[in-house]
């Protein structure tokens, strides 16, 4: 989509808030403006992430699913080129029957998912992290059960995105798996 000085319009990925329970209705609403084009093309998607999961009862095992993220709903949207058209669909909806608001600082300001933020989500992205350090290399881990521990990079699995680094703990050398983002470079 394109705008009014020829900039692209990128769909983002928004979440608003919601009533628990009516993550449901509030899809559908939307999901009707986006059918019948009340909206103009602005909203690429709406989605109310669920998770399957498996509940026994009385001794019978039943798959279920539920909200992933009870009270949000997740909208990828045309966002942040047109006030005027901004205000109108925000207008919109804010009105539907259980929205309380864009997720955010300001909820009248809405700011996008980052890409970081969407594959902690699950949701798929092209975006993959950028790592300065390869194997031999000395790192600190920033986060997680071994932050703050130290040691050097033995293994890298690029493509599940974890990096093997041999830390001491209690006097061992102990090969621990930890996620690309959780590890920086000692300079």
């Amino acid at each position: 989509m394109a705008g009014d000085n020829g900039q692209e319009r990128e769909a983002r990925w928004y979440v608003i808030h919601t009533y628990s329970g009516y993550e449901k209705s509030v899809k559908d609403t939307i999901s009707k403006y986006q059918a019948n084009g009340a909206l103009g093309n602005r909203i690429a998607e709406v989605w109310v992430p669920e998770e399957k999961y498996v509940e026994v009862k009385d001794g019978v095992r039943k798959e279920k699913t539920r909200n992933k993220f009870p009270g949000y709903v997740l909208l990828k949207l045309v966002f942040g080129y047109d006030e005027k058209e901004d205000k109108s669909l925000w207008y919109t909806i804010r009105n539907v029957r259980g929205v309380t608001g864009f997720v955010g600082p300001d909820p009248n300001k809405p700011l996008p998912l980052t890409d970081s933020d969407l594959v902690s989500m699950g949701i798929e992205t092209d975006w993959k992290p950028e790592v300065d350090y390869e194997v031999g290399d000395q790192v600190r881990i920033i986060s997680g059960a071994f932050a703050d521990f130290k040691g050097k990079v033995i293994l890298m699995d690029n493509e599940k995105e974890q990096v093997t680094i041999e830390v001491e703990i209690f006097g061992r050398t102990t090969p621990t798996t930890v996620n690309f983002t959780q590890v920086q470079r000692i300079l």
